[in-house]
């Protein structure tokens, strides 16, 4: 690909466009949906690689985040050299509405979250944390009542196992590149993640999808068939 035309769509995803409502109200009007119901709107736009690893799970089943990614990329390094000072300075970006989305490049050993972080995250308005790795100090995470998503969990700290490399880069989980400020969304079914640009028309189509899917709870509790449903504009 043409370096300038590269430089462009990178450009192009970066860009922070406003959205129409505010960043609050979007983010509560997500939480009132499912991301079953956006995945089917990403689908119908084109968008089917926009969820995370299946491996990334809330801690507790009725966890359910949405906010604006602030990213963060690491790696498996013995080096300790201001470590601590680096993951301070990544700590003080982060901004009200965010949620923190850490890409470890498939780390299996470390917990890159744990309490600590947890407790400043959330005094920053920190609204999550998805992370491609491990968490520990779990009990005290889930005392602060914090969503957080990962795929496992360690007594293993980072110190001396692992470190922050950027943050507020792009970057890759599975199938999906994030960029900062797009649309995280996780609830018991995972994580998926919406093009900023997209975030407020697919919040609106997928308002419609749960009012037609209350639609079709209805016709099936008046004991209608299924054939009646599909014939009545219902799915399955």
């Amino acid at each position: 690909m043409d370096l300038r035309k590269y430089e462009k769509i990178m450009a192009d995803a970066m860009e922070q466009c406003p959205f129409p409502i505010s960043t609050e109200e979007l983010c509560r009007r997500y939480e009132g949906v499912f991301t079953a119901a956006v995945n089917d709107v990403l689908r119908e736009e084109g968008l089917i690689a926009r969820t995370l690893p299946n491996d990334i799970m809330p801690l507790k089943d009725e966890m359910k985040v949405c906010g604006i990614a602030f990213t963060v990329t690491g790696c498996q390094s013995l080096s300790i050299k201001n470590e601590m000072e680096e993951r301070a300075r990544m700590l003080e970006e982060i901004q009200p509405g965010n949620v923190v989305v850490w890409d470890t490049g498939r780390d299996t050993i470390s917990a890159q979250w744990g309490e600590m972080m947890t407790k400043v995250s959330k005094n920053r308005g920190c609204r999550g944390a998805v992370i491609d790795g491990g968490v520990r100090d779990t009990g005290r995470v889930l005392e602060q009542q914090f969503p957080v998503f990962c795929r496992y969990r360690s007594s293993n700290g980072m110190l001396g196992r692992f470190r922050i490399t950027s943050w507020q880069v792009p970057i890759m989980i599975g199938e999906v590149r994030i960029y900062p400020g797009d649309v995280v969304f996780g609830d018991i079914d995972g994580v998926i993640v919406i093009p900023r640009k997209l975030a407020y028309d697919v919040l609106l189509r997928a308002e419609e999808v749960c009012r037609k899917e209350n639609g079709i709870t209805d016709m099936i509790n008046e004991g209608k068939t299924p054939s009646e449903i599909v014939d009545g504009g219902g799915y399955f």
